[in-house]
């Protein structure tokens, strides 16, 4: 098997398992976009081949890169960087990256934003166990 009819073979797979997942929630929109012609021109062909939609290619093709993206660790942390920042919103942090990872930056968050306990250090505990060793550092090494 050739590596197009192989990809092509993955893609109808994937394509039939994400529409069983599809839930009453996942109502289609109507989209509207414009494209380079080659890119319609190969999709179309790739479509007739396996006797699909060019839709059914295009969902897939989009949720392939939206998981890929939300699972990136660039991502991720530019997601966390916004939310910390107040730049996105808890609502779009959880379309974003998930409930569960939005809970957890929400969690972080709320701690971030917490004043730090002011305690004041004990007087009557030495850490060192009576073997601190002071260090001295030479001028060029500041």
């Amino acid at each position: 098997m050739c590596k197009l009819c192989a990809y092509a073979e993955t893609v109808i797979n994937l394509c039939a398992e994400l529409a069983h997942k599809m839930g009453a929630s996942d109502d289609p929109r109507r989209v509207h976009f414009q494209s380079p012609e080659y890119l319609v021109d190969r999709l179309d062909a790739i479509a007739d081949l396996f006797d699909k939609d060019r839709t059914d290619l295009l969902v897939e093709a989009i949720r392939e890169y939206i998981e890929d993206t939300a699972d990136s660790e660039m991502f991720q942390e530019l997601v966390a960087t916004k939310y910390y920042d107040d730049q996105l919103e808890f609502e779009t942090v959880k379309q974003l990256v998930g409930a569960e990872m939005a809970q957890r930056l929400r969690l972080l968050k709320a701690d971030l934003e917490d004043e730090p306990l002011d305690l004041a250090a004990p007087d009557d505990v030495d850490v060192y166990d009576g073997d601190a060793t002071a260090v001295e550092t030479a001028d060029d090494d500041r």
